[in-house]
């Protein structure tokens, strides 16, 4: 009887140290570049409200939501992202409309309101990556965007001038056809784990 106890003792002190090393492991590695719903609290404030209850994810009809495992850590776990190159946000606002516990704020789906509430990121462009700068026209980026001319405009040969008023939804990204993309979105969010 002692024998078992000791060996389902060192099984579950095995369990427990692995599980910390993978916590402590992800703590060390930089995490994934991921954005947060748009409408989502600051990093902080919206891992303490979100109650992991999925909803913005069953909501979605984009079906760009997935959720944490512990690739991002435990504090992290079961929490809404959009990795935009996969699948980007459509900015349809209905994630903010069903979360029951504020993390993600509601506002119309109205172009300043998402303007001025929408801070999931911004894109930056890699000109030596992109077509329009090499001397071909794309302009992919910019016919993706649902904000042309106030997030983003073109210049000579279709060449992307990200604005202020970029939002991060990510459709640029996900509609860049060059590999790797010449436009990501840069997180508008602190990655550290807490």
């Amino acid at each position: 009887m002692k024998r078992r106890t000791f060996v389902q003792t060192l099984i579950a002190a095995g369990i427990v140290t692995f599980t910390a090393s993978e916590g402590q492991a992800a703590r060390q590695q930089p995490s994934i570049r991921f954005l947060r719903p748009p409408g989502s609290l600051s990093e902080s404030d919206f891992i303490s409200r979100c109650i992991r209850c999925g909803k913005c994810g069953e909501v979605c009809p984009n079906r760009c939501i997935q959720y944490f495992d512990l690739q991002n850590g435990v504090s992290s776990m079961d929490t809404p992202f959009i990795i935009p190159r996969e699948q980007a946000c459509i900015l349809c606002m209905k994630c903010g409309e069903i979360c029951p516990s504020g993390a993600i704020q509601p506002f119309e789906r109205e172009m300043n309101a998402i303007i001025d509430n929408v801070k999931m990121g911004k894109a930056r462009v890699d000109t030596n990556l992109c077509l329009s700068y090499q001397g071909k026209t794309c302009g992919v980026c910019y016919r993706a965007c649902p904000l042309q001319d106030v997030a983003i405009k073109t210049g000579m040969l279709e060449q992307p001038h990200v604005l202020e008023a970029c939002v991060g939804c990510g459709l640029c990204e996900r509609s860049c056809i060059q590999i790797p993309q010449a436009i990501r979105i840069i997180p508008n969010h602190d990655r550290a784990i807490v």
